[in-house]
């Protein structure tokens, strides 16, 4: 009885880690979150792009984001296909290994200075950063993204539009294709 105990506790606390946006393995059919450490051995196999999701533990617009945006298929699929995904959250106190060097919280910006540093110390939730393979280019975010906006933003990246047209531009004749979450 206290196997089946311990099991169900540890799958609760698994569960609870994956729906409030922990960091780790997403859930069967999820994204396939990754911490630090596995993110940057993954890229010594395999150069992606690599996409972070920060969040906090009290931000409501990021439980909304985990509900409507990352939990949609089309997004799931296009994102454990393209990149490598990271759930950060800001306000972690541990020490983070990221590049060879070390970052721990900074009380000057109530965050993890690794959060601070990616965010240009701009901080607001939820922030997602996109950087290009190998980690070059880490460009914020801001704010909620809803589905269609995810898409646009994942296919001219992935799609290297990027590299001959401005997003602006790039943004005025696309047409998304995944279906968003009524409501």
């Amino acid at each position: 009885m206290t196997k089946v105990i311990t099991l169900i506790t540890a799958l609760l606390f698994s569960a609870s880690t994956v729906f409030a946006g922990g960091e780790g393995k997403g859930e069967k059919g999820g994204i396939n979150w990754m911490n630090w450490d596995e993110v940057q051995v993954a890229m010594k196999k395999e150069p992606k792009k690599v996409w972070v999701d920060v969040y906090t533990d009290w931000c409501g617009w990021c439980k909304v984001m985990d509900k409507k945006t990352f939990s949609n298929p089309e997004v799931i699929e296009y994102m454990n296909e393209h990149f490598y995904a990271v759930k950060f959250n800001a306000e972690r106190k541990d020490e983070i290994m990221f590049m060879g060097k070390s970052y721990g919280f900074s009380p000057e910006h109530n965050a993890n200075l690794l959060a601070a540093t990616l965010m240009n110390g701009r901080m607001s939730y939820p922030t997602n950063i996109v950087m290009q393979e190998n980690f070059q280019g880490p460009s914020p975010i801001p704010g909620y993204i809803k589905v269609p906006d995810i898409e646009r933003v994942m296919k001219y990246l992935v799609e290297g539009h990027y590299k001959t047209q401005k997003f602006e531009e790039y943004a005025k004749t696309f047409k998304p294709e995944w279906k968003a979450e009524q409501g």
